[in-house]
């Protein structure tokens, strides 16, 4: 049996038609790497954003909650 008599023999074009896939598969993996990359980052930026927002929101309500106390003890002061 020779190369000819193959059941489904690669032509020249078929190995072109792959190797552009494969390469456009490549860059698709590339750019989804990318793009990863990028919304992890802004994910650590946000968690780290919300956490200080967080100890900020939790330090002014501990503020509130002095002068609230406090005017409640003047209003109860002779």
């Amino acid at each position: 049996m020779n190369k000819s008599d193959s059941p489904n023999p690669m032509t020249e074009l078929d190995l072109k038609k792959l190797e552009v896939r494969v390469e456009e598969l490549i860059r698709a993996c590339n750019l989804l790497k990318d793009e990863n990359k990028s919304l992890r980052t802004r994910q650590e930026n946000l968690v780290a954003e919300r956490a200080t927002l967080i100890e900020k929101t939790e330090l002014a309500r501990a503020k509130v909650e002095a002068m609230i106390t406090r005017l409640k003890a003047m209003e109860s002061a002779p």
